[in-house]
């Protein structure tokens, strides 16, 4: 290793592992895109658009692509021929109001999950130790999608 005056940290003589440590840190500091699937896609654009109330920037034949969040992160709903839904989460937004958040998404028609062994409220709103919120539903193609807090 060679220690080169004005770093923090010793540098290898290795351009290959310096070209990986600044890559992660670019990454680092780079906005996420979240990926998803749906082999239903007219019902997708229905329940991304006016059910969850997120902004279609681009529509073509492989993917619809969404503004996902305040910070400019993108997610982009893949269309496939074929889909098996997974039962774990896939995808999940942080919210401030969780109760507010659950009910305005009720009346838009969405069911929140019932987890076998968790001590779920009213709403489908499970409180983890930590006190921090987080509940379930699924899109038209059985994705499971959640919303949680990140404070108690």
């Amino acid at each position: 290793m060679n220690l080169r005056p004005g770093r923090l940290w010793p540098v290898p003589a290795s351009k290959e592992w310096y070209a990986a440590i600044l890559a992660a840190m670019w990454l680092g500091q780079a906005r996420m895109g979240a990926f998803i699937a749906t082999a239903r896609p007219d019902q997708a654009r229905v329940f991304y658009s006016d059910v969850l109330g997120l902004r279609l920037i681009e529509e073509h034949e492989f993917a619809m692509v969404y503004d996902a969040d305040a910070g400019g992160s993108t997610l982009r709903v893949q269309k496939v021929r074929e889909l098996q839904s997974q039962d774990f989460t896939v995808l999940g937004w942080i919210v401030d109001d969780i109760e507010a958040e659950v009910d305005e998404l009720a009346r838009c028609g969405v069911t929140f999950l019932r987890v076998p062994g968790l001590q779920q409220d009213e709403r489908g709103i499970w409180t983890p130790p930590g006190g921090q919120k987080v509940c379930w539903f699924k899109d038209p193609d059985g994705n499971t999608l959640s919303l949680n807090t990140t404070e108690p």
